[in-house]
């Protein structure tokens, strides 16, 4: 789906970016960390054709980014959100503003209202198309800029810290609209994000430093590795937490588990195992 062979970067001659060379396949969900300053949200712009490569070469779903006549079928197929939804929406009205994507597409009236019905329902956000934007909360409007971009059916979204600014249940929300869409779509979701909760969402990590890829590491890796989460400041999600103590009771656990549903699986398969001991 993404190929960067050694890319480099610069703003005014201070180099951001330097040599990356990387591959992402397609249904892959890529959480990015690093510090302010490290490239982040300069490396979805580059993967989104908004920048192109000062040196190397981008390509996504075979496209080079550096080809002009490919430029909207790569931000058609690699849409990015970013953190604030009012640097997003352009229209007033609601279903105006999701439509706004495919009619660029030139796609049918039909096939455009579909897509609309199809992304809002996707969000939640079905009852509120006739509505003004400037109505909506903070969270409301951050599913809006979300469904814009599903209605253009990617192939990749690239997410620029779209939680920051929402409270805590217009964030689970969100969150678990796009794992889903990773999950039953095979999207390829690549996440500029700080939190815990988001990271273990994904099944790599990206650690971005002095303009370089520190680490390319699976999620669980990095989280069962003590010395990664302290050098990257990396709070355990809770349920590691509750797994150790697991273990402290003497319960064998081989699986690395990071997410809640997968400890529930486990220990569903270890009640069931008990009983038929008896």
């Amino acid at each position: 789906m993404i190929k960067l062979e050694d890319v480099s970067f610069s703003y005014n001659n201070f180099e951001v970016l330097s040599n990356i060379s990387l591959e992402v396949s397609d249904g892959e969900f890529v959480a990015v960390l690093g510090k302010n300053g490290a490239g982040k949200s300069t490396f979805l712009k580059l993967l989104n054709a908004l920048l192109l490569p000062y040196s190397g070469n981008i390509y996504i779903n075979g496209r080079n980014t550096k080809d002009q006549k490919s430029t909207y079928a790569i931000r058609s197929e690699a849409c990015l959100v970013l953190q604030n939804p009012d640097n997003q929406i352009i229209h007033s009205i609601v279903e105006e503003d999701v439509a706004f994507g495919p009619e660029n597409l030139g796609l049918l009236k039909e096939e455009i209202q579909s897509r609309i019905s199809k992304a809002l329902k996707l969000v939640k956000m079905e009852e509120y198309a006739k509505s003004a934007v400037s109505e909506l909360s903070g969270g409301q409007k951050q599913k809006i800029a979300v469904a814009g971009v599903l209605a253009m059916n990617p192939k990749c979204l690239l997410l620029d810290e779209i939680t920051t600014m929402l409270d805590a249940e217009s964030k689970r929300d969100i969150l678990n609209i796009i794992k889903d869409i990773n999950e039953k779509s095979r999207t390829t979701v690549i996440m500029v994000t700080h939190d815990e909760e988001e990271i273990v969402l994904a099944n790599r990590v990206l650690v971005f430093g002095k303009g370089k890829i520190l680490l390319d590491s699976s999620t669980k890796n990095i989280f069962y590795n003590a010395e990664l989460t302290n050098r990257l400041h990396i709070k355990k999600p809770k349920i590691i937490e509750f797994v150790q103590k697991l273990k402290d009771k003497d319960i064998n656990i081989k699986e690395q588990i990071i997410l809640e549903n997968e400890c529930f699986e486990f220990l569903e398969k270890k009640l069931k195992f008990k009983q038929k001991m008896k």
